[in-house]
């Protein structure tokens, strides 16, 4: 079943530049939860650190994430991502909290859907949730022990499943379209996809995704080896609602790579980069204006359709971004006939 939301998601694609938002850890870390807040009543007796683990404070500080979503709405973003980042059993098994997965999913998603109402409400314009999917803490093309490059830590059938029960959360949440982000293992986002199809077919759903990959350093290639046209031959399948790169590199030196994809993709082409380097801190320093005056310029120059930001990008960050893009035309699709 297509959704009408999808629909009219779709059109708006078509229309204008589309606004994503910033970086939900960036901007739950400005509240410097403690252990004890992170925990709230429910965990109090948690028997693991529970500080770190931002997917939780949906239960635990759920105010705090709903007014993260809604202030990203209020500076220009048409979609939020839900707070879900790591709530795959694969990664809350750091925290002993696998069983938790569907709830934080449910709720991740519902908490964002209220914030889009809420800005709805005030404005009049759509808003639109997108159900985070990262790619795990687990890589299922590389060993992670030098000394034995056959082995894997994980295997598809395992990421498989983990997608999917983190999709069933997310769909009873009633998320918009789904967000398969920060791929730095085409393996990893197979799986997620293959998630994405068995659980469309239960739920006799369109489920839409979004595919966002990652370049790791300056070589240019996703952490498994493929530059961003590979990787866009091996996604094109699932023929996304959009496609492109996010986190790893700030606008500056994400541009060539987009610039790529823009080249050879037949679908919109999304993109979110990090607030510039990181310091030696591993802080972002890049003012806001400095970010929107970036990614205006690919904008300009006839690259993307929708736009964000990833690590260090807050609520002001989006507001530059959105005012530096608007009134540009979106890029024009073009027909990818090479096999």
């Amino acid at each position: 079943m297509r959704t009408p939301r999808i629909s009219e998601l779709e059109d708006l694609i078509a229309k204008r530049i589309v606004i994503l938002d910033g970086a939900m850890g960036t901007t739950l870390q400005k509240h410097r939860f403690s252990e004890a807040q992170f925990r709230g009543a429910r965990f109090k007796d948690w028997p693991r650190q529970l500080q770190g683990n931002n997917d939780l404070l949906s239960l635990s500080q759920p105010d705090a994430v709903r007014d993260a979503h809604l202030g990203f709405f209020r500076a220009g973003s048409d979609i939020v991502e839900t707070n879900t980042f790591s709530s795959t059993a694969v990664a809350q098994a750091d925290y002993g909290m696998e069983d938790l997965v569907f709830e934080l999913n449910k709720t991740s998603a519902r908490i964002a859907n209220e914030a889009a109402r809420i800005a709805e409400s005030e404005d009049g314009r759509p808003r639109f949730v997108a159900g985070a999917l990262g790619p795990t803490n687990r890589t299922a093309s590389i060993s992670p022990d030098v000394n034995d490059p056959g082995f894997r830590a994980i295997t598809f059938e395992q990421l498989h499943a983990a997608y999917a029960e983190q999709l069933r959360g997310l769909v009873e949440g009633g998320v918009d379209l789904i967000m398969i982000e920060t791929i730095f293992d085409t393996l990893n986002a197979k799986a997620a996809l293959f998630a994405v199809d068995d659980v469309a077919a239960e739920t006799r759903l369109d489920l839409r995704v979004i595919i966002s990959g990652t370049i790791s350093d300056k070589s240019g290639r996703l952490l498994s080896g493929q530059t961003p046209e590979a990787f866009w031959v091996s996604m094109k399948h699932a023929r996304p609602l959009a496609f492109g790169l996010n986190c790893g590199l700030g606008a500056k030196e994400l541009r060539n790579y987009v610039a790529d994809l823009a080249r050879v993709a037949d679908v919109p082409i999304c993109v979110y980069p990090n607030a510039g380097l990181p310091n030696e801190m591993g802080e972002y320093d890049q003012h806001p204006d400095e970010t929107g005056e970036l990614l205006g310029l690919y904008a300009r120059q006839g690259f993307i359709n929708i736009v964000g930001g990833c690590c260090g990008t807050t609520h002001a960050h989006i507001k530059a971004i959105a005012d530096s893009v608007r009134g540009v035309e979106p890029r024009h699709l073009h027909h990818d006939d090479r096999t």
